[in-house]
């Protein structure tokens, strides 16, 4: 059972029941109205139990903070801050010589649960002793002793800047090491608006005083005088709004216990993982769920491309990395779908990094390990690295990546025998030629996908890109040139100019043509290999060429222009196809291998574009021919129905997905996808030869489902894993405006009595309390047992249909004591023991006020014989042993 506190706009605090999705009668008033009843708006803004004692929160509201004890019920002390006139405030740069009251925006505790700390919207860092409510200090990031009136600034304000122009704190943490005491401040925000690095700042403090034994000076020169004050940088241009502390061992202290790293969140919306306290950057790569990966940072090219299960088995990275702080989880019991091609999904992201992971059929993933490929250090650069083409050949392990700068690079999975010796990059070879980037490897990678060769043509951003799995990379450039690689070399077999290959007509017309100079200009869209005229490509001009590629004598192999089709619009998929079985026709090494034994394959190319389909045999005859009617295709394949054959796939403008058989191309059947896919991104949208389409539906979310699929929705495979994990923190929308809330988990029935501040024991009166709403008679019972009870009712219906009724059944299946009678047995016993409890309490706190009343009784009378003279040697005796 599990239960957590949430503080209300109207200023009041109420406790929910996450076991049973309801709340409970327990609730807080507005404590600050109890203050200030002329206060108009004072939502809780900031709550947080005591990290030292369960039976206390910290609650913040605009006007300022208090001390609520359960024990007591009652608020202890309030926080309330002013700047006197002549301060500097939290902005510290030019006095005011008024009197003012900044809001406040943050509270928090400090690790012992003495010191409370106040943030307010002028920046200010205000510490207060919970125990008197005095206050101890007030500082900002840099500069202490703002709220005294004649204080100067630390550092003089710089010539040309801005008076009072600073970024407000966004968040604040207070983090302990391993002991507990040596403390210090982690913030975000407060840096000047005209700072460039606004990262995040430590404040060192040091270990803290003891409070028993230190005197005030020693408090309050703790806090102004910090150990140390350090920068964390982060990407420049981007500011921290958010961060989350992740702890080495223990979840204590808000998080805050010995934490070993930090994700933020910037205010671009991407995140960022960094080491604490030292501030480095720690990749996400097999150190978080791939899932954040799309905003650490984004994605901007999405690839899909199944590949074997054997050869994906075998691609696992080994990279120097740092210890791990995500362990441990329950991973979904899930069975191996009979798929032999794995899912791996390829991301290409901001900052020049490519990751590749297993996707999956929602089924279990048996390698889940993340690959990572740094483009950016295999350039040579770690700017102007935006990737628009990503081609993989998973049975071969190799890659090949295309810049929106011209380049093309290609890697290959291998060993690196520089492993942890960098060495320099070195300069890129002329346009045309291949450069060798194998010592650029990242020196922490052992085992994975290296750099091999880079192509830079200055042709432009690479507009189509295509790596076989035979050995051949094709690359088409904006500026209107194809090439074929020869990854054995590797070596440039073929450069093609597309305004030389498909050159119009020159027959003599009566009509006046443009000079070809004013031709628009005409780049490659899609390419592929095959077995029939081993490559295809066509161009945003409707073009389709075909080049043939035969072996030669000294063990080479060459390329050469074999013909053009027009077609009607900008071509966007090219699948060849065996025209006898319908089977795919892709260029693999047992489909060339083949052709050395005299097996021919008589195939046909299905060419999709914008506005119709043609299957046709390449590389000048004409086929069946379709045009989409009302609607432009955006993505397309050819998908194997299992049992059934192959039909043509294709995502549509209107939000539908539609199918085609083949050769007839007759729709057999339509799907609506728009309420689930992004329109705008739909031809970023991948479709996989085994029904799997891969799309946007979102900014930084993507969806995955199977076009022969079941109809379900994307999420149901979600809510059904929620709704099967035990003890689940289940977010709940309602119509309670959320302002501020705390998790509190109920300890064991054990646990009545918990240690103070002061060390000495006192009753958990809270957790008293919350144990009796959980038990209340009023409580509704929980999802598994509404479960059980309609399996019961269930159970009861049949058992009324055969004749027979509950008692016969349990008489035929013994007198064995099932599992729920046993929970609700115990259930019961538990609320037995605990109303049992409750009478002791009751009994122990009358029996307390009747010793109580009875002492001052005593007390009364030994005072009244004093005065008469009689007994005083017995009261002075009495004092002295006291």
């Amino acid at each position: 059972m599990a239960h957590f506190l949430r503080g209300k706009q109207a200023g009041d605090i109420i406790a929910y029941d996450l076991d049973r999705e309801t709340l409970t009668p327990f609730k807080v008033p507005n404590l600050w109205a109890q203050r200030n009843p002329r206060a108009r708006f004072c939502p809780v803004i900031a709550l947080s139990f005591s990290p030292r004692d369960i039976g206390k929160i910290l609650v913040g509201y605009p006007e300022g903070a208090v001390t609520f004890s359960f024990k007591q019920n009652v608020a202890q002390k309030y926080f309330e801050y002013e700047v006197p006139p002549g301060a500097l405030g939290g902005n510290c740069d030019v006095p005011s010589q008024e009197s003012r009251r900044p809001r406040l925006t943050k509270a928090v505790w400090h690790p012992n649960g003495i010191f409370v700390l106040t943030v307010h919207d002028d920046n200010s860092l205000v510490l207060w002793d919970s125990k008197d409510g005095r206050k101890i200090a007030a500082r900002s990031i840099t500069t202490p002793n703002i709220d005294q009136p004649g204080a100067s600034r630390e550092r003089p304000l710089s010539a040309g800047s801005a008076v009072g122009l600073r970024d407000p704190i966004t968040h604040i943490a207070w983090c302990v090491k391993g002991n507990g005491d040596d403390s210090g401040l982690l913030i975000a925000g407060g840096k000047p608006k005209a700072e460039a690095n606004k990262g995040l700042t430590f404040i060192d403090l040091g270990p803290t005083p003891n409070y028993q034994t230190s005197s005030w000076a020693m408090i309050s020169n703790y806090f102004e005088s910090p150990k140390q004050i350090t920068d964390l940088s982060t990407p420049p241009g981007a500011e921290v709004v958010d961060f989350c502390l992740i702890p080495r061992a223990s979840p204590y202290y808000a998080g805050g216990h010995d934490p070993i790293a930090l994700i933020a969140v910037l205010s671009s919306g991407e995140l960022i993982t960094l080491s604490f306290p030292s501030g480095h950057p720690i990749t996400p790569t097999n150190m978080i769920h791939p899932s954040l990966s799309f905003v650490h940072p984004f994605v901007n090219k999405m690839t899909l491309t199944p590949v074997d299960r054997s050869a994906w088995l075998g691609l696992r990275e080994r990279r120097s990395q740092g210890p791990k702080f995500l362990l441990g989880g329950a991973e979904g019991k899930k069975v191996l779908k009979r798929f032999e091609d794995r899912n791996v999904i390829t991301t290409a992201h901001a900052d020049g990094t490519i990751r590749l992971w297993d996707v999956g059929h929602d089924d279990e993933i048996e390698n889940g390990d993340v690959i990572q490929v740094d483009l950016a250090r295999a350039v040579g650069r770690v700017s102007n690295v935006e990737v628009t083409e990503m081609a993989l050949s998973g049975s071969t392990g190799e890659l090949s990546v295309g810049l929106r700068s011209g380049e093309v690079v290609i890697f290959r999975w291998g060993s690196n025998g520089s492993f942890g010796h960098e060495e320099p990059a070195g300069a890129n070879e002329g346009p045309g030629k291949l450069t060798k980037v194998a010592h650029r490897t990242d020196p922490g990678l052992k085992q994975g996908l290296l750099p091999l060769t880079l192509l830079d043509m200055q042709q432009g951003s690479v507009t189509a890109l295509k790596h076989s799995q035979v050995g051949f990379v094709a690359a088409g450039f904006e500026g209107g040139s194809l090439v074929i690689i020869d990854l054995r070399g590797p070596a440039v077999i073929h450069t093609a100019r597309l305004s030389e290959l498909t050159k119009p007509s020159k027959r003599s017309s009566f009509l006046r043509h443009r000079p070809s100079d004013d031709a628009p200009p005409e780049w490659p869209t899609s390419i592929e290999f095959g077995v029939l005229t081993l490559e295809g490509e066509g161009t945003n001009r409707g073009n389709f060429a075909t080049f043939k590629i035969l072996p030669t004598d000294n063990g080479g192999y060459t390329a050469s222009f074999a013909g053009a089709t027009l077609l009607d619009d900008k071509v966007i998929s090219i699948i060849p196809i065996n025209a006898e079985t319908g089977d795919l026709a892709l260029a693999t090494p047992n489909a060339v291998g083949g052709l050395r034994n005299g097996v021919q394959v008589h195939g046909v190319v299905v060419a999709v574009t914008v506005s119709g389909c043609r299957i046709f045999k390449p590389a000048t005859s004409k086929g069946a021919h379709k045009s989409w009617e009302d609607y432009l295709c955006d993505s397309a394949a050819v998908v194997k129905v299992e049992g059934r054959g192959y039909s043509l796939v294709g995502l549509f403008g209107d939000g539908n997905v539609r199918a085609f058989s083949i050769p007839g191309l007759k729709e057999m059947g339509c799907k609506e996808i728009n309420y689930m896919a992004d329109m705008k991104r739909l031809s970023e949208s991948t479709i996989c030869s085994n029904g799997t389409v891969l799309t946007w539906t979102g900014p930084s979310e993507v969806g995955l489902f199977n076009v022969w699929g079941a109809g379900t929705g994307l999420y149901v495979h979600i809510l059904n894993i929620l709704s099967e994990i035990d003890n689940s923190l289940i977010t709940i929308a309602g119509d309670i405006p959320k302002t501020s809330s705390i998790i509190y988990r109920q300890p064991s029935r054990h646990a009545l009595q918990l240690p103070t501040c002061n060390g000495s024991p006192a009753p958990n009166i809270s957790l008293l309390l919350i144990w009796t709403f959980s038990v209340r008679p009023d409580r509704p019972p929980s999802k598994k047992m509404q479960e059980q009870m309609k399996l019961e009712d269930q159970e009861r219906r049949r058992l009324a249909r055969e004749g027979r009724t509950m008692s016969n059944l349990s008489q035929e299946q013994g007198s064995q004591e099932g599992y729920w009678s046993y929970m609700q047995r115990q259930v019961q016993q538990r609320t037995e023991n605990l109303n049992l409890a409750g009478d002791q309490m009751e009994r122990l706190e009358e029996n307390s006020s009747n010793w109580a009343r009875d002492v001052n009784k005593y007390v009364q009378n030994q005072k009244k014989k004093a005065v008469l003279g009689g007994k005083f040697m017995l009261i002075s005796s009495f004092k002295i042993s006291g």
